[in-house]
């Protein structure tokens, strides 16, 4: 792949004219804030956008400091802000790891000096040093949780534009910060939110990132609920304080049904906690992904004397009871409910992971939409408003840590990951969706010490000792929800190191009929694990298959990335999920493509599993799930995304047949064509197939159910239809896009290019004489290479070829032509590190080939000892152009003629031009 999409210059370029305008409408009111006007008609705690007014620079030779940062470049951004949203999708291997630097200039008023004032920072990756006036304010370990650091002392209170934030921000590799490697990106940058947060000086604790306030629910029935609340409190003025702590819950209404009023004193410099106990709420009505009722806890400060709130947070309540049972599944409010949802990263096309709030709510309810009821927050917590959302919405969730592939045995790591998981937990304590809390995922994936068992065997140790002490760690902070590790699918492994003994419930990470063996060995997994580990529940915390939503095909198999393979692949294990009641549930991997820069394929860089693109757009497996999913009628055209089809003529006839497939939870769908009925279908495992004749031209769909629904569904579908012999249509015929060695289809839409697999030769038509179509050294493909074709964006063009061809006929009319050639020499090149997420080992180390032939166009030499790599390089697109004029009937024929080695052909493109 090659440069940067020009859709996400032209979507960044939308998101600044918006953001811009945000960021000065923060500036007016932080200006008004600050400046003393309202601080005095607002007691409790204040919290202030600072997402406007940022300058950045990088610094690539770590030469700037605190003190001289002039020899900077800086440019004007607003937050949230990541450097690295182009150079993860270039051709160069690599991306920015290292320092930036953030400055912005504000002013404060000296009314605000008998209050505390802090920084407080959504999400920065992932080390962090705030410096106020030239002062170190505070430093933050981790890119995935908030900090918050207090700046009172640190700042002038004159009134005028003086102080100055510099913040420096680092996404070095760390070997004792998690995560050490990853299936993902590590963006750098200020990525989330930014904030001042005022408050009086005494006020609740903002220890580890949190709000001081941590609500419990001991008991709950359908007839009664107790509400307890453990408040942090501290006293950072020089004078005792005499208090009230009142805590309200208020119903979705306003109106308020219990309140707590406890007296205390809070001496000078005293930090404390007091616990709460609420009268038992009446009759509560409960939270569940069917009625997502939230409550309202308030909790004050009140000064004793004045009657003032001088602190106030507030939280969301929801009243719900849930376990996890090894044999029955999983129960929420003690009915059954079979978790369905997906895991999510958080980047998006264009913008890297520094997401705009609006958008990362579309994507949990796009979740919602789906039907499913359960995001596994991946592989790290997340801005604030997805668990918001998930609480409004009904949306179940696990958060995580990111202990991924790997650890490292030092005191530090350790440290670090226990600190990220309190601040996880203490952050995200109050939120009615979060089921669970997890600390590791495939961490057995690529051990260390493979040629040493007795020092692997310490290794695994160490990583059971340090999943023991975050579970411990994790149950003491909060005994009321449950841990778990997420495990890639070695049951025996991950037995025998003993992890599966530790957490309370076992995620598996489970891949079988994408990176190894069948989609049947899925469902013998699952009956082993509850054979072997008969008192561990399990959820299925990953599943998925790679589909490119450029990519289509009629003979779909393992790893071609089709959107029909995925479809097939879903199918199988939504079906073996459901039908076991052990399996709590189970989480697509992903709701969403997303970002891994390491990656090659088809679309390097982008993870493709995603059920939705890394624009969002849905694929084929989103509308198959919500027919799986959703408890009302529905109905969909599952290709709804491919209006532009191509395809050879049948036999005699002015039409081609290619399949369609309709998503839908109804027993039988009848389809359409152009006002005629092709009858009806039954349903088999939600979809119903087609096989529809279109003709050149437009070709309208529409798609009925035959229940009593009134739904439908239709698209129109532009079709090019190519000839089955030039000589019997030969006046239809433009051009031909053919992949070589492919049984897939690639739709080009950038230049509206629709690319068809290659076929052997048959007179009157085009076609291949002789060759084999390539086959990679790994053990995944069944045909073509996925490594990343350097110079292109359109990799499929050339990820595929024939091998040892000796003729590439066209039986085209007389005319005139443009023919392209396509090359890439797929064998060779630099060995590079198997990628972590490669569970398929059976990799064989390639063999370069000497490759060198001649080429003939209808008898003339047009490439002359050609050797691809000597002169191009490996993996590098090659294009070979030429204006030809066919004569006399004799169309158009390619020799290929062996000098050394076998002859390659990847694609070719006609094109009539008379």
């Amino acid at each position: 792949m090659h440069g940067f999409n020009k859709k996400m210059d032209i979507y960044e370029m939308k998101e600044r004219v918006v953001l811009g305008f945000m960021a000065g409408m923060l500036f007016f009111l932080f200006t008004i804030n600050a400046s003393g006007q309202n601080i005095g008609n607002r007691a409790h705690r204040q919290w202030i956008g600072l997402n406007d007014l940022w300058t950045f620079s990088k610094d690539p030779d770590a030469v700037a400091n605190p003190q001289d940062i002039s020899s900077l470049k800086w440019k004007t951004v607003t937050i949230p802000h990541t450097w690295n949203a182009r150079d993860v999708m270039d051709d160069e291997p690599g991306y920015y790891r290292g320092i930036g630097w953030y400055k912005r200039k504000f002013s404060t008023n000296p009314s605000l000096k008998d209050k505390d004032i802090f920084l407080s920072f959504n999400g920065a990756n992932q080390e962090t040093e705030v410096y106020i006036n030239g002062k170190l304010a505070g430093s933050h370990t981790g890119g995935y949780t908030r900090f918050i650091i207090p700046v009172k002392d640190l700042l002038k209170f004159d009134g005028d534009f003086s102080n100055e934030i510099l913040v420096k921000v680092n996404n070095r590799f760390n070997e004792d910060i998690a995560p050490l490697t990853a299936d993902f990106t590590f963006f750098g940058g200020l990525y989330r939110n930014v904030n001042l947060l005022i408050t009086d000086q005494t006020h609740f604790s903002t220890d580890k990132g949190g709000n001081g306030v941590y609500i419990t629910t001991p008991a709950i029935s359908a007839r009664s609920a107790q509400v307890k609340v453990k408040s942090k409190l501290e006293n950072t003025s020089a004078a005792s304080k005499q208090l009230r702590l009142v805590t309200l819950v208020y119903d979705a209404s306003g109106k308020m049904i219990s309140t707590q009023n406890t007296p205390l004193k809070l001496a000078a410099g005293e930090k404390t906690e007091l616990v709460q106990d609420l009268k038992a709420i009446s009759n509560p009505r409960l939270w569940s992904p069917d009625d997502p009722y939230r409550y309202k806890l308030v909790t004050q400060l009140i000064d004793a004397k004045t009657k003032e709130v001088i602190d106030q947070v507030t939280n969301p309540l929801g009243f719900r009871w849930f376990k996890f049972d090894a044999d029955k599944g999983f129960f929420l409010n003690d009915k059954p409910l079979k978790i369905i949802g997906a895991s999510r990263h958080q980047d998006y096309e264009g913008l890297g992971n520094a997401v705009p709030d609006e958008l990362q709510v579309r994507d949990i309810e796009l979740l919602k939409a789906m039907g499913g009821n359960f995001l596994r927050v991946a592989h790290y917590p997340q801005d604030p408003v997805i668990l918001e959302t998930c609480d409004k919405l009904g949306i179940l969730a696990s958060v995580e840590i990111p202990i991924v592939n790997a650890i490292t045995e030092t005191a530090a790591f350790t440290e670090n990951c226990k600190n990220m998981q309190v601040e996880m937990i203490r952050q995200n304590f109050n939120h009615p969706s979060v089921v669970i809390w997890a600390y590791m995922n495939e961490v057995l994936l690529r051990p260390k010490f493979t040629g040493d068992k007795t020092r692997q065997g310490i290794y695994f140790d160490h990583i059971r000792e340090l999943a023991q002490s975050l579970d411990e760690l994790t149950r003491k902070e909060d005994p009321s929800r449950y841990t778990m590790i997420a495990c890639h699918g070695d049951f025996d492994r991950y037995n025998s190191v003993g992890l599966t003994k530790i957490p309370m419930i076992v995620g598996w990470n489970l891949y079988q009929g994408w990176y190894s063996g069948t989609p049947a060995d899925f469902g013998k997994f699952l009956d082993k694990h509850h054979q072997e580990l008969g008192d561990k529940p399990l959820l299925v915390t990953e599943y998925g298959a790679d589909a490119d939503p450029r990519i289509r095909s009629f003979t779909p198999v393992r790893f071609d990335k089709s959107a029909e393979y995925a479809i097939k692949f879903h199918q199988i294990y939504l079906n073996e999920l459901l039908k076991r009641p052990f399996v709590s549930g189970g989480m697509a991997w992903n709701l969403a493509d997303f970002n891994s820069e390491t990656r090659e394929e088809t679309m390097p860089h982008i993870n493709n599993k995603g059920l939705l693109t890394l624009a969002r757009e849905p694929k084929d497996t989103y509308y198959l799930y919500q027919a799986y999913l959703l408890d009302r009628p529905f109905l969909k055209i599952a290709s709804a995304a491919w209006k532009e089809r191509t395809g050879r003529a049948d036999s005699g006839r002015l039409v081609a047949t290619q399949l369609l497939q309709i998503a839908t939870n109804l027993k039988a769908t009848e389809l359409f064509l152009n006002g005629k009925s092709l009858g009806v279908k039954n349903s088999i495992d939600h979809i119903c197939e087609w096989e529809v004749p279109f003709s050149a031209g437009q070709n309208k769909l529409r798609v009925t159910g035959t229940d009593n629904s009134m739904l439908s569904d239709e698209m129109d579908v532009s079709f090019k239809l190519l000839p089955f012999r030039f000589d019997a249509q030969s006046n239809t015929f433009i051009d031909l896009n053919v992949l070589l060695g492919a049984k897939r289809y690639y739709i080009d839409a950038q230049d509206r290019q629709l690319w068809i697999p290659d076929q052997p030769y048959k007179k009157g038509s085009w076609g291949a004489v002789g060759g084999e179509a390539f086959k990679g050294t790994n053990n995944r493909m069944l045909y073509g290479s996925d490594k990343n074709i350097l110079g292109t964006d359109k990799d499929p063009v050339y990820q595929t070829q024939l091998v040892d061809l000796k003729q590439y006929k066209m039986d085209v009319p007389d005319g005139d032509y443009e023919l392209t050639l396509f090359f890439s020499e797929l064998v060779g090149g630099a060995d590079k590190e198997a990628l972590a997420y490669n569970l398929d080992n059976n990799h064989v180390k390639e063999k370069e080939e000497q490759r060198v032939f001649d080429l003939k166009i209808n008898g003339m030499l047009c490439l002359d000892k050609f050797n691809i790599a000597a002169e191009y390089g490996y993996a590098t697109a090659v294009n070979k152009k030429v204006k030809l004029t066919v004569l006399d009937g004799k169309g158009i024929t390619l020799d290929f003629i062996s000098v050394k080695g076998k002859t390659v052909l990847n694609a070719l493109q006609l094109r009539k031009t008379d």
